[in-house]
């Protein structure tokens, strides 16, 4: 079989550390498989074979074909002679594909084109049943329709898989409104804290530390002040900053945007460093936080999801502080899914506890990125453990062009499995505790604190008054004590079988 598209421009230009999540071959059939690396494998039949082996044939076969990878195509057109991509441009200005690869040529940092174009039809940069697209910025020189989702700081690609196009039609705001009519307005209200507080709980325990009372509740008081700043302001570095101060130990509180190398690590047994993820240099965090901001005038009408993940993940990549990031990421999903209306104001949807749960899947999808830097980054750690990028230039694109399609999928599964699990469970706790609780009052009007004790100690050994905590209710008989295991048995353990 011979290659074509990406996979012959791989071969070809020596392009390296890539892994292609869809390759393209010519053959005698057309067929399509998957490959141990979980990427597709399309063959083609001849027909459908490039006029020449010329890098840009091959380039437009893979605008056609193959899965858009601005990154990839960067590192194209920085191994390709800039006058022989201009020649084949030129060649044929008026074709659709040539003008697509003028202008990404462009919007990928290449030098300007003086180019002619007399069509009058504007063509869209990507094709909105394959990808996810934004709104439409009209480029009159080339004749282009750019529906990216950002612009040339950072601009994510997200495909539209089977799989995400399937989570982005339910709707969120139909299931949490069910919610609401199935629970009281004020279990609905108490519900919320707890949700606020495993949030913050599980965020920390993401990051494998046991947060202070103080800590928790500052995070839970950052959660619910989400959306009192515009996106522009919440944004910014200034109020960046101030978050990262609230988040972390004073100690380590910064006071800009990193202006030093960064990279996440571990210390091993020999005492030498394992770099897991080296960060942006420093040089490119400023304009890739501008990126993200830059998102907001593209995406008017994107999916709220889809914004969440490309400022969130974007976000935790960039690694602008040196500590603090992974809580703000998380922040700033619920602040996104607030400002959109929706999830409700004062209401949170604990996604932490649902990636604490699903943390290797969660690693995995980081690594999509950490892993390509490695391949692909250079660089020298000192005696202090100071590191040097020596090729920043080289891995530049990475960082600005993420396919943050995994990740989406990850959190909208996330989003989904919080509203249909972690929330309704929540809900009928309440609703049962409230039951139990006036079921116990009723065999002995106890005090409330001594109730509630009753319910904890209940709940904790299987609806069973354990030997050891009966000392608490000596002025009980144990027929009392048997009624109230009998209580918990009908309202939780019966409801919880019922509802299997």
């Amino acid at each position: 079989m011979k290659k074509v598209g990406f996979t012959w421009l791989k071969e070809k230009l020596n392009i390296q550390g890539f892994q292609l999540t869809h390759e393209s071959y010519i053959g005698t059939t057309d067929k399509t498989e998957l490959s141990t690396t979980n990427s597709v494998v399309r063959t083609f039949k001849s027909k459908y074979d490039v006029n020449i082996d010329h890098p840009m044939s091959h380039l437009e076969f893979a605008l056609k074909y193959d899965d858009f990878n601005l990154a990839f195509i960067k590192e194209i057109f920085t191994s390709v002679d800039h006058q022989i991509i201009v020649d084949y441009i030129r060649e044929n200005p008026n074709r659709k594909y040539p003008r697509i690869i003028g202008y990404l040529y462009e919007f990928t940092g290449g030098k300007s084109i003086e180019i002619e174009i007399t069509a009058t039809n504007y063509e869209n940069i990507l094709n909105s049943s394959r990808y996810i697209t934004g709104d439409i910025t009209k480029i009159t020189k080339w004749k282009v329709n750019d529906n990216l989702l950002g612009q040339n700081k950072f601009c994510p690609i997200i495909r539209r898989t089977a799989e995400l196009s399937e989570l982005l039609d339910w709707n969120i705001e139909e299931a949490i409104e069910n919610l609401k009519y199935e629970y009281s307005p004020e279990i609905f209200k108490r519900a919320s804290y707890y949700l606020y507080k495993k949030e913050s709980k599980s965020s920390s325990e993401i990051e494998k530390e046991e947060p202070s009372q103080d800590r928790m509740e500052k995070f839970i008081a950052l959660l619910e002040e989400a959306v009192q700043k515009t996106f522009e302001e919440s944004l910014s570095e200034t109020e960046l900053v101030r978050l990262q101060n609230i988040i972390v130990d004073p100690r380590y509180a910064d006071h800009s945007f990193r202006n030093f190398q960064n990279y996440i690590g571990q210390t091993m047994r020999d005492y030498t460093q394992k770099v897991h993820y080296v960060c942006p240099p420093p040089e490119y965090v400023k304009s890739l936080m501008q990126g993200i901001l830059d998102l907001n005038k593209k995406n008017s009408s994107t999916k709220t999801i889809i914004k969440a993940s490309m400022v969130s993940f974007g976000y935790v990549y960039i690694h602008p502080f040196e500590d603090g990031n992974g809580r703000i990421h998380r922040f700033l999903i619920h602040d996104i899914l607030v400002r959109d209306g929706i999830v409700p104001n004062g209401t949170i949807l604990p996604v932490s506890a649902q990636i604490l749960a699903n943390m290797g899947e969660y690693d995995t999808i980081l690594e999509l990125l950490s892993k390509l830097i490695e391949r692909k980054v250079k660089y020298n750690l000192d005696d202090t453990e100071k590191m040097i990028v020596n090729n920043a230039s080289e891995i530049e694109a990475i960082y600005r062009f993420p396919d943050l399609t995994n990740h989406t999928v990850f959190l909208a599964r996330a989003i989904q499995a919080t509203v249909n699990n972690d929330i309704p469970e929540e809900l009928y706790f309440l609703q049962c505790y409230d039951k139990l609780k006036d079921d116990i009052q009723n065999i002995v009007d106890m005090p409330d604190n001594k109730v509630d004790r009753m319910i904890l100690f209940l709940h904790q050994n299987k609806g069973k008054l354990a030997s050891r905590k009966r000392d608490f209710y000596k002025e009980l008989s144990d027929d009392e004590i048997e009624q109230m295991q009998q209580a918990y048995d009908q309202v939780f353990l019966k409801k919880k079988h019922i509802n299997e």
